[in-house]
């Protein structure tokens, strides 16, 4: 499926002003063994943003992912979450998934209700199920993630991140994998939950993404907002 250059982006916070931020990331350094993976790196994640990030494999993304989710520390500069208890929902690499861990599909899905305590057992079913129909996995509930295709692990683990309905959601190349008709589902499930939720995501894919985001960045061991209607390539943010 792909989108118009066009295509209008969901409502969001469209300069500082407006911004409130959930998540700020300050002059950011980051590396490992004398190589540089990100370098004075500043950005807000604002609240009712639909972010959408791409770049040269090696350039940060990911490690970027990683530092507004509080999974690494940077070596330099500051990232501080402006929201107490924010709830974060995330779609790692599937690379990153050990497809042979002895647990099905519902228990993938139902674990990413496990920090909600407050919720009521008929809740989290309701919830569960509602999930579970949404990323089309009615029929695989109870198989083990080990025979799964590689798209069908990929929604599983989309499954774990929005069961929660987080505050800020974030989605780590989550069209991997991905057969093309569960892609126009998911266009059109990350368009629904953009209406309550702010979404960080990165992807190669950025032709129909382009068009639901309000802000695009490039990151290649430096971050750059990109204002272009083509942002697909790093030279043609600066037309």
């Amino acid at each position: 499926m792909t989108g118009s250059h066009n295509s209008k982006p969901l409502s969001g916070p469209s300069n500082d002003e407006e911004c409130a931020p959930l998540v700020s990331i300050s002059d950011v350094s980051m590396g490992w063994e004398g190589r540089t993976v990100l370098s004075h790196v500043s950005m807000h994640v604002c609240e009712g943003d639909f972010i959408a990030i791409t770049g040269p494999n090696g350039g940060g993304k990911t490690t970027l992912l990683k530092l507004i989710l509080g999974l690494l520390k940077p070596m330099s500069g500051k990232v501080v979450r402006n929201v107490r208890n924010l709830t974060i929902g995330y779609l790692p690499q599937k690379n990153m998934i050990d497809s042979q861990f002895p647990i099905s599909v519902s228990q993938v899905i139902k674990s990413g209700l496990l920090g909600m305590k407050n919720l009521d057992p008929a809740e989290r079913e309701a919830r569960y199920r509602e999930t579970l129909k949404a990323v089309g996995l009615e029929n695989h509930a109870g198989q083990a993630i080990g025979v799964l295709s590689g798209g069908q692990l990929q929604r599983a683990l989309l499954g774990r991140a929005i069961i929660s309905r987080p505050q800020l959601l974030v989605l780590d190349e989550p069209l991997s994998y991905i057969d093309k008709r569960f892609e126009a589902h998911l266009y059109e499930l990350m368009r629904e939950i953009a209406r309550t939720t702010t979404i960080v995501l990165v992807s190669h894919e950025m032709s129909t993404i382009a068009g639901m985001a309000n802000r695009h960045f490039i990151v290649d061991h430096t971050l750059h907002e990109c204002t272009a209607h083509h942002h697909y390539v790093h030279t043609d943010c600066d037309e």
